[in-house]
């Protein structure tokens, strides 16, 4: 498998607010990104300026060539439950620099689409020590997407690599593994990749293509750690099937002889909700993503919102397929949930 120079976003900008100053991992995270060649700014307060656009698609460009080194809110040290995904949330960012057309981050995040870094990662991830389980740190962000301007994937993984008691998990669209892996991560850590079918796959601008991403899951495995593959979002679009066959036959190869990867699979359907679409729509006008809320069913959350997915037929036909290919083409694989 040929391994290509990794995929890097490189902000135009980075802001760095004062109070991130006083964190050593914030003045690194300025450092290296100026080292890049990346404009930092240093704001007097703790308040981002400068994001304004003409109108919503200037104010999103805009957001999405600047990179945020802010300090976490207090509230993130209250951590918040997450099933099926893991036991914790976990946030060291939020927010994504990819340009993913059906981002189910779209109408969840206020404001403008700006990344934000934290630089009181050291906080965070004592303020973790005081719970036990499995902790999730890529629910509101792409961690590896940052990590060659940030370094806080690794600084997690060698922190969560002196527990016992708990694991890390984080999933990517990314593929730059190379500082993680002489890490002693002591298989505390796995590291999923977010793939998809080719019909889908050219809805992710901005990201590693799915080839490097899986030659990245296959480094990743041959350094010892625990892998999965994060399928999402599913969406059943001209010839599917042999899509999808394609995709889990290509993930079998990347673990080839690879007999500890431990590999999990998450299947996760496609859907959005009102204001995902508002969002979306806005962001990118010409978009061939379906979101035809005639053709769905209404469904409502734990938090007593609406969302739009597949009817209960299409999401039975789905369900079955993958149910059955997954152990067909990734024997010893474990399908984790499908949802």
């Amino acid at each position: 498998m040929v391994v290509t120079a990794p995929k890097l976003w490189i902000p135009e900008r980075a802001l760095i607010t004062s109070p991130s100053l006083e964190h050593a991992h914030g003045r690194r995270i300025a450092e290296r990104c100026a080292g890049l060649g990346v404009d930092v700014v240093e704001l007097p307060g703790n308040r981002l300026t400068g994001l304004r656009g003409a109108d919503e698609r200037d104010a999103y460009r805009r957001a999405k060539k600047t990179l945020a080194i802010v300090v976490s809110p207090p509230s993130s040290r209250r951590l918040q439950f997450i099933p099926p995904s893991a036991d914790w949330r976990l946030d060291i960012a939020r927010g994504c620099p990819a340009h993913c057309q059906y981002c189910y981050l779209a109408g969840s995040l206020p404001g403008a689409p700006v990344t934000r870094v934290y630089a009181d990662l050291e906080e965070i991830l004592d303020n973790a020590r005081g719970y036990e389980g499995s902790f999730e740190a890529s629910c509101y962000t792409d961690p590896l997407a940052l990590e060659h301007l940030t370094g806080s994937v690794a600084r997690a993984i060698e922190a969560f690599g002196t527990r016992t008691d708990a694991s890390l998990r984080f999933t990517t669209k990314f593929d730059d593994v190379e500082s993680l892996l002489d890490l002693d991560h002591r298989r505390r850590t796995r590291v999923r990749f977010s793939v998809n079918a080719p019909g889908v796959e050219r809805f992710e601008g901005g990201t590693a293509r799915v080839a490097a991403r899986l030659a990245a899951l296959r480094r990743v495995a041959l350094a010892g750690y625990r892998v999965g593959l994060t399928i999402a979002p599913i969406m059943p679009m001209g010839d599917w099937r042999a899509g999808y066959q394609a995709l889990l036959d290509e993930a079998g190869r990347a673990l080839d002889g690879i007999e500890a990867a431990d590999l999990t699979v998450e299947l996760i359907t496609h859907r959005f909700t009102d204001s995902s679409k508002r969002v979306l729509t806005g962001w990118y006008p010409q978009t061939g993503v379906d979101m035809d809320e005639d053709a769905r069913t209404l469904k409502r959350t734990k938090f007593r919102g609406t969302k739009h997915v597949y009817p209960r037929a299409v999401m039975t036909e789905l369900r079955t397929f993958f149910e059955t290919e997954v152990p067909a083409r990734l024997p010893g694989a474990r399908i984790l949930y499908f949802t």
